[in-house]
């Protein structure tokens, strides 16, 4: 399943400044691939930092984490919902994003219980691992 800026904003709360996610590229069982146009134009941009512009390693795992909302929220029984970031451990940072990057977003669901999931996060620009993390959404609302 591919989905488009809109389709994402009926699924998840999130608005700009804060939506880090412009399209999904595949979404299926327990995985999903996001993707995020890092064009330089980002509000973050200004403070982060205006001589040499970086994304937030937070953001990146924020990215992650509202990729797997989307996943989670097209779940018929969450459907309607808000998903909570509920944590992240094992973070890595491993290469920077700049502007004109895209970033990919690979999150594999790893265990669901209840409410809450638990996936593992992996950020690539290209080929290159940017970032990686384990991430916890808690689904309420």
């Amino acid at each position: 399943m591919q989905l488009d800026q809109e389709q994402i904003k009926a699924i998840i709360p999130h608005r700009d400044p804060f939506l880090l996610i412009d399209a999904v590229t595949r979404m299926e069982n327990d995985n999903i691939t996001a993707l995020k146009y890092v064009t330089g134009e980002e509000d973050f941009f200004r403070g982060h930092f205006p001589e040499f512009p970086v994304m937030p390693g937070v953001l990146i795992v924020e990215a992650m984490a509202q990729a797997l909302a989307v996943l989670m929220l097209s779940r018929p029984e969450f459907k309607g919902k808000i998903g909570f970031f509920g944590g992240m451990d094992k973070v890595r940072f491993k290469r920077k994003v700049v502007p004109g990057d895209t970033l990919r977003l690979e999150v594999k669901l790893t265990n669901l219980r209840g409410s809450v999931s638990f996936a593992s996060g992996k950020a690539y620009v290209g080929q290159d691992l940017a970032a990686a993390a384990d991430i916890i959404c808690a689904i309420g609302g």
